[in-house]
């Protein structure tokens, strides 16, 4: 059985990263990047599929971890019967292309018996290598485009296609192990010297997480959800993956698997405003020009999500030789929600290229404009279509009552950007459209019988994406209606305090039901109630929240309450950047953050 998701520490060089286990196994590595096939995939399958172990001999250790401040240098501390031991694992920071994987161990006390297994697996778990020695301390493994070099500070026995190495270490002794990757066809990466690699990379990692504008009772875990969200960031680029892991399920067991390791427009305004907030205005300037490269074309064939470089072609596929996690199956690479009709897209686009200059970053060139007003031209001939809404439901399209809202959204942005910026545009029509739009959605949307607005037109059902009406603007946080709908959504779309995202039934998503409390909404939640004035409420329902992190800070997308385990894609993006907006809004006494827009709606 594998560990628990949130028993996995994240480490990485801002172009892919790894899982590292509590027990000390590597269990998931996709090389050269996020979206790369796997070289340990143990993580969706069994150790045969690929994974690194380096840890006590003995069953009986006790296991202490952290990060090293600042950092994302992860220390595990091994404390046996005869001593104590200290394993560092971490990926310096990428110089001129070149990735590599250090695990550093130093003996503290006494001495400390220690065993170490290494299971090379390209493409996902499916391909044995071609392991060349060299010698009883160097690997050179190959196979198709893939090639891996490993220097051992250890001799290294080959049994089965694994290598397995047994050593003691005693106080004041240090071994060093080295994986390096490159391409078949290129040159193979340098020897780097493991100490000299520790060193630069807390340097760098210190130096990074120094410039954070981040104080007050929750600034520990607001700087690891920063930390961990420029782990997430694609350096060539500027993308920001969801999460650098696929299919690592929402329901135990269950069919919600879905590969993350791509770059949601969805997420943009959150991030940018969570980056920006922060003093970070390097990397939202490079995540707005990530997405102004991916969205442009034609206006008509905006996705929902890219891959790292812009890429639009995802296509979705299973992965037949991985058993799952924990049997969830199946395993799914790539993801066909990237072809759905999304329409609050077009409201998250104008929305942060409108707060990204309204927070400091320079206004859109008069080109970028031009596309802007092309994607409100589109917007205004394919609002009222049905579509797949927030969720990505998999079920029949709907008039999903946040994609509606967040048309009006677009709409807002283009009109504030002409008034804000001096821009061109036919705004007139633009106002009579927004004015449509938040008739239409009030009308439709508003289920007097369940006094709240509902997740789709005409329906019964409360969506806990009805949560951003107050934030994105839509509505004042003291509408009856509003204040209605959070209070209905509290009290009758939560499980233990925290937030389902809807009652899933097959008939709204077209998947067998159940799923855990998705955490990013229950944020929203207490973002609602810090409007709402309910500020204790808020912060001790934030609290609890930032208590569901595990031993090292790391949240997933989603929790369950009766396991006491964490669901979905680890870490998340989305949920560390709710964490940090959230606490923001707490630090403040005025509204949030994220309330994107003045209060009063059109």
């Amino acid at each position: 059985m594998r560990q628990r998701i949130e028993d996995y520490a994240l480490i990485g060089d801002c172009e892919t990263a790894a899982l590292v286990g509590r027990n000390g196994s590597i269990d998931w590595l996709c090389w050269p990047r996020f979206d790369s096939g796997a070289v340990f995939a143990a993580l969706l399958g069994d150790d045969d599929n690929g994974h690194w172990s380096l840890g006590a001999a003995s069953a009986n250790a006790r296991i202490r971890r952290r990060y090293l401040p600042g950092t994302l240098i992860l220390e595990t501390e091994i404390e046996a019967s005869g001593g104590k031991a200290t394993v560092v694992d971490f990926m310096p920071l990428r110089r001129e292309g070149s990735s590599h994987l250090v695990r550093f161990v130093e003996g503290r006390k006494g001495t400390v018996e220690l065993a170490t297994e290494l299971v090379l697996r390209f493409d996902y778990g499916s391909v044995i290598p071609w392991v060349t020695r060299h010698g009883e301390h160097r690997l050179h493994a190959i196979a198709g485009p893939d090639s891996v070099v490993v220097a051992s500070g250890v001799a290294l026995q080959p049994a089965n296609f694994r290598h397995r190495a047994e050593f003691t270490i005693s106080a004041g002794e240090s071994v060093a192990f080295v994986m390096g990757y490159s391409p078949s066809y290129g040159v193979l990466p340098e020897p780097i010297d493991a100490r000299r690699a520790l060193e630069e990379t807390k340097t760098r990692w210190k130096k990074w997480s120094g410039q954070a504008h981040v104080s007050g009772p929750y600034s520990e875990a607001v700087l690891r959800s920063l930390i961990t969200l420029k782990a997430l960031s694609y350096g060539p680029t500027g993308g920001i993956v969801a999460a650098p892991t696929t299919s690592l399920p929402e329901r135990l067991g269950g069919e919600r698997n879905w590969d993350y390791r791509f770059c949601w427009l969805r997420d943009a305004t959150f991030t940018l405003l969570a980056l920006l907030n922060s003093g970070y205005t390097e990397e939202a300037a490079a995540w707005r020009l990530w997405l102004r490269r991916a969205v442009a074309g034609n206006p008509a064939q905006v996705q929902i999500m890219y891959g790292l470089a812009g890429e639009r072609r995802l296509d979705e596929w299973e992965v037949p030789w991985l058993a799952g996690y924990e049997g969830a199956r199946p395993v799914r690479i790539g993801n066909a929600a990237a072809k759905q009709l999304q329409l609050d897209i077009f409201g998250e686009v104008m929305d942060v290229l409108f707060q990204a200059s309204s927070k400091g970053l320079s206004a859109p060139e008069e080109d970028a404009w031009r596309f802007q007003c092309k994607l409100i031209e589109h917007l205004e001939s394919v609002w009222r279509e049905p579509d797949e809404g927030i969720w990505e439901v998999r079920g029949p399209r709907r008039h999903f009552t946040h994609s509606k809202v967040m048309c009006w959204v677009a709409f807002d942005r283009g009109i504030k950007s002409v008034e804000s910026y001096g821009y061109q545009g036919p705004v007139e029509r633009w106002r009579e459209i927004r004015a449509a739009i938040h008739a239409d959605v009030c009308r439709h949307g508003w289920n007097a019988a369940r006094g709240a607005f509902v997740q789709s037109y005409e329906s019964q059902n409360l969506d806990a994406s009805l949560l951003l009406l107050p934030l994105t603007g839509f509505l004042p946080c003291d509408d009856p209606r509003v204040r209605s709908t959070i209070e209905a959504i509290q009290r009758d779309l939560t499980h233990d305090g925290f937030v389902l995202r809807y009652r899933t039934k097959e008939s709204i998503d077209g998947l067998p039901p159940g799923e855990g409390v998705f955490l990013a909404c229950s944020f929203w939640l207490a973002d609602c109630l810090i409007l709402l004035g309910r500020r204790d409420e808020a912060r001790a329902l934030f609290e609890r929240l930032c208590r569901l992190a595990n031993d090292v800070g790391l949240l997933a997308e989603e929790y369950d309450p009766r396991t006491g385990r964490q669901l979905g894609n680890f870490p998340q993006a989305f949920t560390h950047v709710a964490l940090v907006n959230t606490a923001m809004n707490l630090s403040r006494e005025s509204k949030p953050v994220e309330q994107r827009a003045e209060k009063k709606a059109a």
